[in-house]
């Protein structure tokens, strides 16, 4: 069984040897889901579309799938959100899954994971996101829902313990962050989007060769279509930093999308525009609760060069647990970082810890 699909509680993870080639194209995997949604929300309705905006989502809306996705929150809280809708900072769960047969607010088939759990943080200056990735073998505790009883386990199971729900309380468990809204993404793959702007230039850091294939791309700037960024975006055993370096190839295809949208003057585009507005739309399922017209105007400000990504601080990539190998949070670190998050000073947080560290404190001075 794959590593990444095992039931909680079952043998350790090995991890060690690549995934199987057969068929990997036609599996439309999570966090490739997710990226649809994150190029939309956060291009397609940013900068530029105003009033035209409200009409798109009218158009669009009814191909959105509406579900609950997060829990019932305290009234004081539920209160306090509308209010951010108004006025102040916004934070929005984003999820991908492996499956659209799923009810997503209720439990999951074994072994149907969240490959992708972000962290969507809208200033409350309206001008300006972080998107944080949580990486989803995080050993946390995860709170009782569905059929898990609580306790200790990799953050991506509980996607497949209680769906949706279930993740939203271990994210707000682990952040202490209050959720203004969540989406999932599901079926539509990354190369769709690719494709439909004619392809992407993506510039990496690092030498990646392909466990798919014989390609390998070197140090550099590459010309990608979808097939070979949904490649490229695979990669986890020949990348830097495994499941981290597969998180970092994400982002880059995510910002070469953002960069072509804007090159290519798309949002002024209708053709263009109404193919990608339909791939988004197919694979969206947003929650109840979520107004789209809000969203639009929360972000109709945020230029591309005004979204930063980030990673959760983390200690060890290989911590052995009964779940199999998993990831430990930096805990002070973390801590910090979500401090920050609900500060709404993020910004400042993360050009002061540029490589998502801290240092501990010594005793206080004499």
């Amino acid at each position: 069984m794959n590593a990444d699909l095992q039931d909680a509680g079952a043998e350790p993870a090995t991890d060690t040897a690549p995934p199987q080639r057969r068929g990997w194209f036609r599996r439309r995997a999570g966090w490739q889901k997710a990226l649809i949604v994150l190029s939309v929300l956060l291009v397609f309705l940013i900068g530029g579309v105003t009033a035209g905006g409200y009409v798109l989502v009218n158009r669009y809306e009814d191909k959105v799938d509406r579900a609950s996705l997060l829990p019932s929150a305290p009234a004081e809280e539920a209160a306090q959100s509308r209010e951010n809708w108004e006025s102040g900072a916004l934070n929005l769960l984003l999820l991908g899954s492996d499956s659209r047969a799923a009810e997503p607010g209720g439990t999951s088939p074994i072994g149907e994971r969240s490959d992708t759990i972000m962290l969507v943080h809208i200033a409350k200056e309206r001008n300006r996101a972080t998107i944080i990735s949580i990486p989803r073998d995080s050993y946390v505790e995860v709170p009782a829902g569905g059929s898990w009883k609580g306790g200790k386990n990799k953050i991506n199971a509980a996607f497949a313990f209680g769906g949706a729900a279930l993740t939203a309380s271990t994210v707000r468990q682990l952040t202490g962050v209050p959720l203004d809204g969540a989406m999932i993404a599901n079926f539509t793959s990354i190369h769709d989007l690719v494709d439909a702007v004619n392809g992407v230039n993506v510039c990496v850091p690092y030498d990646v060769k392909s466990t798919f294939s014989d390609r390998e791309w070197k140090q550099g700037c590459h010309d990608m279509d979808g097939a070979v960024a949904e490649e490229f975006m695979r990669q986890r055993y020949n990348v830097p930093g495994g499941d981290f370096g597969r998180i970092r190839n994400q982002q880059l295809v995510v910002k070469a999308v953002i960069a072509k949208v804007a090159k290519d003057k798309l949002l002024f585009k209708p053709l263009q525009m109404d193919e990608l507005l339909g791939i988004a739309a197919d694979s969206l399922t947003v929650d109840q609760k979520l107004d789209l017209r809000d969203l639009v105007f929360a972000v109709r400000d945020i230029r591309p060069s005004a979204i930063t990504f980030a990673t959760v601080p983390y200690t060890r990539a290989d911590l052995r647990t009964p779940a199999g190998s998993a990831v430990q949070l930096d805990t002070k670190a973390a801590a910090e970082m979500f401090a920050a998050v609900r500060n709404d000073t993020i910004d400042q947080w993360l050009a002061e810890h540029p490589d998502g560290t801290v240092e501990d404190e010594d005793e206080e001075g004499e």
